[in-house]
């Protein structure tokens, strides 16, 4: 994932540019940068955050910026900002995307014009960069974002930022990402959390719809392509990713997380002593559950965040289960003889879940009864990637399938919650996890607590389906089971 943070003001807006970056750390854990356009040009600095906060490596340099326009990111792997200049001008870029057809796009772009591509990741080629070159291919902005738009398959939403001071923002074609106009009495701020707004003196002014472009000036908004009919905001921005005070298309994450948490206690009810959440997405669900149960909310574990970020970044086994365990300390005098109700976000791997299992009965826990606010993942996320797997047979839940029907099992039989498929998948999951009960969030019920209809919302992860699928989605493997 990532996230961005844009502003273009009439007053000095450093400070804005840097605390409203800032406040998307939560989404990304590896990369980050400014660049800002001033009387003498842009200045960018890009640093390493893997081991350090944002604020650390930036606050030393801010002296050094000045300006009435910037844009922030934080990312996962890429470099960026990207500075490019073209026929279109000198300007910066930053993104967060996902790009699943990036070859194709490379020799069709090879093939109109002698070119290359600098910028590199771990992964190969930097999309940002390769987003920067398709947009240079055509003969003004708004074309080049018509035709990333169209090209890309995956998602992108970005930002760039002109050697005038404008700032083009655009939401992916499938509103996938959050994009949020943010105003105040000197210009404007654009961003992908809304948890940046009000401690800078913004108000929420809208949310670009999907498709949408905009180019922000201090003075105004100009709209240079309409919103398109169809979105697909990706569920786990409520269920996850969200910050606890962000809104995206005007529904709270916390908010949206009680009614989670509501839901779960009237289908899945406990005989239990107190119910807790895995911090930090797994509490809203829990204090839900606890008002609608009359159980009491307790903190039987407790989150360490100021030297370890999320955990489930690392690609390296060992090291994701290292940082886990040192993240969560448990409070034995909650715990001894208690039967607990435990409210996590998702189970992806299912190898964190099983430790503190583990932990919690170590101190003395008499039983746990796990509650999950979303269905169980059975397919590798291809718009957002959200789930960072090696592989999809990595999921807990694809793995427990084959393990019951074999190598070729057929997935959608297990998506029916009610099915019998479904219910032997879950009580295996339960044994191996060691809990006393398992119960998974409804998908129905995921997207009344959300609060969109649900052809608004992606729910690929769990089944499967998704209109905009390049493959059409009846012919593609999630739809065909495999």
């Amino acid at each position: 994932m990532g996230g961005f943070f844009g502003c273009v003001s009439r007053r000095d807006c450093v400070n804005d540019l840097f605390y409203g970056t800032d406040y998307h750390s939560h989404l990304g854990t590896r990369r980050a940068g400014m660049a800002m356009v001033g009387p003498s040009g842009f200045r960018r600095r890009i640093h390493d955050i893997s081991n350090a906060h944002f604020r650390s490596k930036f606050e030393d340099e801010l002296p050094g910026f000045s300006g009435r326009a910037g844009i922030g990111v934080i990312s996962d792997l890429e470099d960026q900002p990207i500075i490019s200049t073209s026929h279109l001008g000198t300007y910066a870029i930053v993104s967060v995307s996902f790009i699943s057809n990036m070859d194709e796009l490379l020799k069709a772009l090879f093939a109109v014009r002698r070119s290359h591509l600098a910028q590199t990741t771990g992964m190969g080629i930097n999309p940002t960069e390769m987003i920067s070159a398709l947009i240079d291919t055509q003969e003004t902005f708004e074309d080049g974002l018509r035709y990333v738009q169209e090209v890309v398959r995956g998602s992108c939403s970005l930002l760039i930022l002109t050697e005038k001071g404008q700032i083009y923002a655009m939401r992916d074609r499938y509103g996938r990402t959050p994009v949020i106009i943010g105003r105040d009495a000197d210009g404007f701020a654009v961003t992908m959390e809304t948890t940046a707004l009000p401690n800078l003196g913004y108000s929420i002014h809208r949310d670009l719809g999907p498709g949408e472009v905009v180019l922000l000036t201090a003075d105004g908004e100009d709209i240079r392509a309409l919103p398109r009919p169809e979105m697909r905001i990706c569920a786990f921005f409520w269920i996850y990713y969200g910050f606890p005070a962000s809104t995206y298309e005007g529904i709270n994450v916390e908010a949206a997380r009680y009614r989670g948490g509501e839901a779960l206690a009237r289908r899945s009810p406990a005989d239990a002593d107190l119910v807790a959440g895995v911090p930090d997405s797994g509490v809203g669900n829990a204090l839900g559950y606890s008002h609608a149960t009359g159980l009491p909310y307790k903190r039987p574990f407790v989150k360490y965040t100021p030297t370890w970020p999320r955990s489930f970044m690392p690609t390296d086994q060992s090291r994701r289960q290292l940082i886990a365990n040192k993240k969560l300390l448990t409070i034995p005098d909650l715990i001894r003889g208690k039967r607990l109700v435990c409210c996590d976000d998702s189970i992806v791997r299912g190898t964190q879940l099983r430790d503190q299992a583990r932990r919690l009965y170590d101190d003395g826990a008499s039983e746990i009864h796990m509650r999950i606010s979303c269905p169980p993942l059975l397919f590798g996320c291809r718009f957002l990637n959200f789930s960072r797997t090696n592989s999809e047979d990595e999921l807990i839940a694809r793995r427990t399938a084959k393990e019951i029907d074999g190598e070729n099992a057929d997935f959608r039989e297990y998506i029916d919650q009610d099915g019998e498929k479904c219910k032997a998948m879950t009580d295996r999951i339960r044994r191996r996890l060691g809990l006393t009960s398992l119960a998974f969030q409804r998908l129905d019920d995921m997207i009344e607590a959300i609060g969109l209809p649900k052809e608004s919302v992606c729910t690929y992860c769990w089944n499967g389906e998704d209109v905009t699928c390049p493959h059409s989605c009846k012919s593609c493997p999630a739809a065909a089971g495999k």
